[in-house]
């Protein structure tokens, strides 16, 4: 199981990920909502532990644009404001999973993570699509304006990735990380490389767009 903790009170954080590593749990922290919704894009975490009151971006804002996604976790909305109508609407109209407010028992919230965990998760889309670019991942089929596109397993998961942001920035720390394995040199040249010849096989010239200093995106 891999748990992602959204909580931008570093003592809490550090105490909540420490407890769970200790009952052997993978865990992974953020400390800001937009963090969280990034990270939460490029790793497929079973349970997201999300506080609502997050700097940058809201923990409610978080579950609102993930909500759309087909892999988004289970989402446990662990927060201060405990009352019945913060319940009801973090459940109701968030589509929280469960909810529990602070101060909690640890014993409690292993309890609800596991519990969520063993929900059976919602079937990925097989078809992702953006700007002509249409990938099957159970065929493992691409194509760009409905030209069929021949791509290398890696190529395939670099686009994929790249759909998945739908035109927002990936970085080359996020696809390195994701796509390669984590122990490869980050000042490798994999990652151009693979883009330039993804780019030239779809055909589309700016189809991927370099940001400098954010990384890379698929243009409208």
């Amino acid at each position: 199981m891999r748990v992602l903790v959204a909580e931008d009170h570093r003592v809490l954080a550090r105490t909540i990920a420490k407890g769970l590593r200790r009952e052997s749990i993978a865990v992974d922290v953020a400390a800001t909502g937009d963090e969280a919704e990034r990270m939460c894009l490029v790793t497929a975490y079973d349970v997201l532990v999300l506080d609502r009151d997050l700097p940058v971006m809201t923990g409610d804002e978080v579950c609102r644009r993930l909500a759309p996604l087909a892999e988004r976790p289970r989402i446990l909305m662990l927060t201060a404001a405990g009352g019945t109508e913060d319940k009801v609407y973090g459940l109701t109209e968030l589509g929280t999973d469960d909810y529990l407010a602070k101060p909690f028992d640890f014993a409690e919230l292993v309890a609800r993570i596991r519990t969520l965990y063993r929900r059976a998760p919602k079937p990925p889309d097989a078809v992702l699509r953006y700007a002509g670019i249409r990938l099957d991942r159970a065929r493992r089929e691409v194509s760009a304006d409905g030209r069929p596109v021949d791509l290398t397993p890696r190529e395939f998961d670099v686009l994929e990735l790249l759909l998945k942001f739908r035109g927002e920035a990936v970085s080359h720390q996020d696809l390195l990380r994701t796509v390669w394995d984590e122990n490869l040199d980050p000042r490798t040249s994999a990652v151009r490389a693979t883009v330039s010849r993804l780019r030239r096989k779809l055909g589309v010239p700016g189809t991927i767009a370099v940001d400098t200093g954010r990384g890379y995106r698929l243009t409208p």
